[in-house]
């Protein structure tokens, strides 16, 4: 599962698909993790505050294909906080429609008088809390995670969920969660460090 599916799982841990954070929070850091697939991919970096693409073959999966084409197709515009602002918009739908095609989801349209919403709902529950259960277990091991579960927890803290992952975690957890934030390759430490500021700032002016 890619780092941004399992971001959509923590983040909606709930029998209702019910997100456990504000929506611009939850589409910042599922923002983050759409890029940060893409800097695991080998296919775009981050440096001083922009987005490079080095790679412009397509990658397998769809939803990464599309994000690159965006930032190919608007290279006019490399900054990291644009980019986590634009993604940001559509994040949640597109990441819940990917888990939806991969049968961890199911789609649910709520008709209310003129409006309708959207969720995704588990199919499995077990399923939906296995991320936030299999982070903890890491963090509670002597053996550092992967480069990839690396960035996840440090989606995880940037965007504000580090207590859906530690609530039953000890000391040993918390002060590991910090240390490997801090020892991510350059252009992941610095995608974390952009999207945690994003989530602050949207968080004080009260984004919708």
């Amino acid at each position: 599962m890619l780092i941004a599916d399992e971001f959509f799982l923590i983040a909606h841990n709930d029998s209702r698909g019910k997100a456990k954070l504000h929506p611009s929070a939850t589409g910042l850091g599922l923002a983050g993790a759409l890029l940060g697939e893409l800097v695991l991919f080998g296919q775009i970096t981050v440096a001083n505050g922009l987005v490079t693409v080095i790679d412009r073959r397509p990658p397998a999966d769809a939803l990464a294909h599309t994000v690159l084409d965006q930032l190919v197709g608007e290279s006019q515009h490399q900054a990291v906080r644009t980019w986590l602002s634009f993604l940001a918009q559509s994040a949640t739908g597109s990441v819940g429609e990917r888990l939806a095609r991969a049968g961890v989801l199911r789609r649910q349209e709520n008709r209310r008088l003129l409006r309708t919403t959207v969720s995704y709902v588990p199919i499995d529950l077990n399923a939906v809390a296995w991320p936030a259960t299999r982070l903890r277990a890491l963090l509670e091991r002597a053996d550092p995670p992967s480069v990839p579960d690396g960035t996840l927890l440090g989606l995880v803290a940037a965007a504000g969920l580090t207590r859906e992952v530690l609530w039953s975690a000890g000391p040993r957890a918390h002060h590991r969660l910090g240390a490997l934030i801090q020892s991510l390759p350059a252009p992941l430490k610095e995608l974390v460090a952009h999207t945690e500021a994003a989530v602050g700032a949207a968080v004080l002016r009260g984004a919708p």
